[in-house]
Order: structure tokens, then C-alpha cells, then sequence
């Protein structure tokens, strides 16, 4: 039996489309996944992104819950660093209220990366230089070096707009114990003080935390027994860090017996290989204006992409997330996504697709689905 298969939505914004497009899109797809059998659909969160229409993912998960029935609905991630626990418990337990026992609740780490990402860049200098590899079939590759986005004017824009004046984001375990607390109904705080949240988050809401490397985020979540989804698709060069480090971390707990792992992977799916690498040529352009600081453009079109100019240093400055992308017919993405459950030893995989058309975003997930679940079949494509 394959391991589930879930998605991860961005709510793009396309060239010549507007924010609306990208929602009801993100609507109908969320629609049609529940259609195709995904387990999850989960949202991120970005900002000050014009080709991104997921700032506020709260909001949009009520949407999504709102127009679905049965698959389960969810945050990929809560910036924990722009918020308090209590904001995000009456967030997501007023969604749960109207939707019990289909709400997710990721959580990420954001003003403690930033501070990070910042340290890393006065000392990037003195880095040693790391390989590509290549882990029983799996491209692991280099690692991307965020330095340079460390020190872009929109980086430390973000900071500005999104915390009060003078503010610092607290502990992220400190954090995710007032979450859990905040949820349970155990809250107290240091006077002894009790709080119940009103709606209250209530067991139906299911807590994970999403990390990228094998830090603090992987430690948190295995610590306190929570499922945790590693990034491959954001940076494939530290997934296996990260899930290694989450099951050394992992003790059991009421939420889980043992440890649990989501593995995420961009993916476009078509009837054949070419098709699939034209409709997902313009992805390394859409990479390129995160990487140079700018933020996420609206996704171009394939003619689009075939008019840009690349240089070798942007080449390289996208070179591990297009490595990393899972492009070709079912059968080609199928085998591919295999390779990343055995090597990750992950129990459900989440595919984030982005193409310029609704159509063929609906379709690639559509293909992707129907291969996955008849995985050992020969599996015949019709257009």
C-alpha cells in the first residue's frame, strides 16, 4: 500500500493573473485534491511576495475548509516568530470549532532564522565549500548559502512590518510549549495563572513543526513527540540531517508512538517527459527572484522562460532547487518520488506543484495521484 501523498499550496500569483485568480485556484484545487485522494492540503505562508497570495494562511484554510468536506486542512507553516502562541491557538481552534478533526497546525521558525541566516552571512567567508552528492539514488545537493538574501533590503523589511517596534521573537521551544499547553487546556503561567482559550484548539487540531535543517525546529518536534515535515524541496541539501536528527530527538508522547515524517518535493507531472519539462521551465526564473532578494515574481509562462538571458552565476544561484524538481511523466515522477520516501524512510510525501496554467497544475496532480496509488501496475497515460 503506497504511503499517502498530500499537497503543499502557495496560492500562486501567475503572470498577467491577479491575487483573486490565485485563490480561486487554490480553491478549486484544494476541491479537486480531496477528488484525487491527497490526504492533506496544506498553505504557506509568505510575504511582501507578489507572485505569492498566501500571507495570511489562517484565513485561507477557513476558505479551504470551508469549500472541502473531508480531507484534512493545514498550515505549512505558522511563522511562529511574527506571532504569539495565544494569536495562533484562537486562529486555528476557530476554524477547528466550525471543522473538528480536519485542522493542521504546522509550525516554522521565522525571527529566530533570520537572526541565523544573519550570523551566517558575516561568517560565510570562512565556510568550507560542500559537494553535491549523491545518497542510494537521491541528489543531495550543495547547499545553498543565504547570506547574500540575509543581506537584501526586502529581508530586513520583513522585520520591520511584521513585528511591533522593539520586539524580539521568544524561544521557539518556549514557543510550541504554550501551543501544546494553549491546545490542551493545561495552560498556567509562571504565577500559576490558568487560561482556556475560547474557541479552544480542542483534539481535533493536529500540531506538527516543519523544519529545514537538523536544529532546532527537528529537535523541538522530536523532543516532544510531534510529527515533523522536512523541506526538501526548500533546501534538499540538509533534508537528511533533518530527519536523522528528529529521530534521534523523538520520545513518545501522547500525539505519537513513534516518529512520524513528512518529506516535501516540487514536482510537475505531464503526459510525457517533454511536456512536463516545458510546463516546468519556468520555475528556475520564479527561483531566481527569491534567491536575488527581490521575493517570489508571478510565476512566468513557458514563453516567458525562453526569453530570459541566464548567467552562470544565476545558473548556480538556482542550480539545487532545479536539480531537485521532479519533472516527467507519472511513471518518470513516481520512480523518482520513490527514491525520496526509501532514502528519507518517510511514512507520507507533500508535493508542492507551480506551472503558469490552473489547467495543467490541476492535471499534474491529477497524473500524480492515479500513478501513486496503482504503484507495481503498468501504468498508461492518455492526454
Amino acid at each position: 500500500m503506497p504511503i499517502p501523498l498530500s499537497i503543499l499550496d502557495l496560492a500562486p500569483i501567475t503572470s498577467g493573473g491577479t491575487a483573486g485568480d490565485a485563490l480561486r485556484n487554490t480553491i478549486d484545487l484544494a476541491q479537486r485534491a480531496e477528488e484525487f485522494g491527497y490526504h492533506r492540503y496544506w498553505l504557506a505562508e509568505h510575504h511582501l511576495t507578489p507572485g505569492v497570495a498566501s500571507s495570511a494562511p489562517a484565513v485561507l484554510i477557513g476558505l479551504v475548509a470551508a469549500a472541502t468536506g473531508r480531507i484534512r486542512v493545514g498550515s505549512g507553516a505558522v511563522q511562529l516568530g511574527h506571532q504569539t502562541p495565544l494569536s495562533v491557538v484562537e486562529q486555528f481552534g476557530l476554524i477547528d470549532a466550525l471543522y473538528p478533526g480536519r485542522i493542521d497546525l504546522g509550525l516554522g521558525r521565522s525571527g529566530q532564522r533570520r537572526a541565523e541566516f544573519l550570523k551566517a552571512a558575516k561568517g560565510a567567508a570562512a565556510t568550507e565549500p560542500q559537494q553535491a552528492r549523491i545518497v542510494d539514488g537521491l541528489l543531495i545537493p550543495a547547499p545553498f548559502s543565504f547570506a547574500s538574501l540575509a543581506r537584501s533590503p526586502l529581508f530586513a523589511l520583513y522585520a520591520s512590518l511584521l513585528q511591533q517596534p522593539g520586539a524580539e521573537s521568544p524561544d521557539f521551544a518556549e514557543q510550541v510549549d504554550d501551543i501544546i499547553a494553549l491546545l490542551s487546556g493545561t495552560f498556567r503561567s509562571a504565577d500559576g495563572i490558568e487560561a482556556h482559550v475560547q474557541p479552544g484548539g480542542g483534539a481535533g487540531v493536529e500540531l506538527w513543526i516543519l523544519g529545514s535543517s537538523g536544529g532546532q525546529s527537528a529537535q523541538v518536534a522530536g523532543e516532544r513527540g510531534l510529527p515533523f515535515a522536512a523541506n526538501y524541496h526548500v533546501s534538499p541539501a540538509s533534508v537528511l540531517e533533518a530527519v536523522e536528527a528528529y529521530r534521534e530527538a523523538f520520545k513518545p508522547s501522547s500525539a505519537l508512538a513513534e516518529p512520524y515524517v513528512v518529506v516535501s518535493a516540487d514536482a510537475v507531472v505531464a503526459a510525457d517527459d517533454d511536456l512536463a519539462r516545458e510546463l516546468a521551465s519556468p520555475y528556475g526564473l520564479w527561483v531566481r527572484s527569491i534567491r536575488t532578494g527581490v521575493g517570489a515574481i508571478p510565476f512566468p509562462s513557458p514563453r516567458e522562460a525562453a526569453a530570459h538571458t541566464w548567467s552562470d552565476e544565476d545558473r548556480v544561484l538556482v542550480a539545487d532547487r532545479v536539480d531537485t524538481q521532479f519533472v516527467g511523466s507519472p511513471q518518470t515522477v513516481v520512480e523518482k518520488l520513490r527514491v525520496l520516501q526509501r532514502v528519507t524512510r518517510a511514512d507520507e510525501l507533500l508535493v508542492t506543484t507551480i506551472t503558469h496554467d490552473h489547467t495543467d497544475r490541476v492535471r499534474s496532480y491529477e497524473l500524480l495521484a492515479e500513478a501513486w496509488a496503482r504503484q507495481g501496475e503498468v501504468i498508461v497515460v492518455t492526454s
